[in-house]
């Protein structure tokens, strides 16, 4: 099942992701509408669940915020697709359990708006008629991913 692209440029920082002036409302259910606003005003109306967002180079530089993957996940985006992440992005991804994928040929290939459909476990994603490589995740971050993320992985060995 394909869903759409979310194409953004290299170097999206946090802050563009979820802007801090949202970071003072009650929690990711009331910020996730603010997501991308800077980027795109209307990102947060129109993605719907399982659409997927590809992005170039650095994605998510910037600050440490958690409510940066937090709001996308909210928000019900399938994975984000990029070139390459900032180290704090990538894992505070993985401790909420929401996919990043790094994939270098993608970027370049799709257009916003396009088709793309992304197998987890294959390591692939097929877009206008071609499948392309990707991180495949190892298995055991793909429980954690399956899990809900890091925390409530580990939660689950404590019961």
């Amino acid at each position: 099942m394909s869903n759409q692209v979310w194409k953004f440029h290299n170097d999206v920082d946090t802050d563009q992701i979820i802007a801090s002036q949202y970071l003072l409302l009650p929690d990711i259910d009331a910020m996730k509408e603010y997501t991308f606003e800077s980027l795109d005003p209307d990102f947060a109306a129109r993605v719907q669940p399982g659409d997927i967002v590809v992005a170039g180079e650095n994605f998510g530089c910037g600050s440490s915020r958690e409510q940066a993957p937090s709001v996308l996940k909210a928000l019900g985006v399938k994975a984000v697709i990029a070139k390459s992440y900032a180290r704090i992005f990538y894992r505070n991804s993985i401790n909420i359990g929401f996919p990043v994928i790094v994939c270098k040929d993608l970027y370049d290939a799709v257009e916003d708006g396009d088709q793309a459909d992304l197998d987890l476990s294959a390591g692939t994603v097929t877009a206008g008629g071609k499948t392309y490589s990707c991180t495949r995740l190892p298995e055991y971050m793909q429980n954690i991913l399956s899990q809900g993320g890091l925390i409530a992985s580990l939660n689950k060995g404590e019961e």
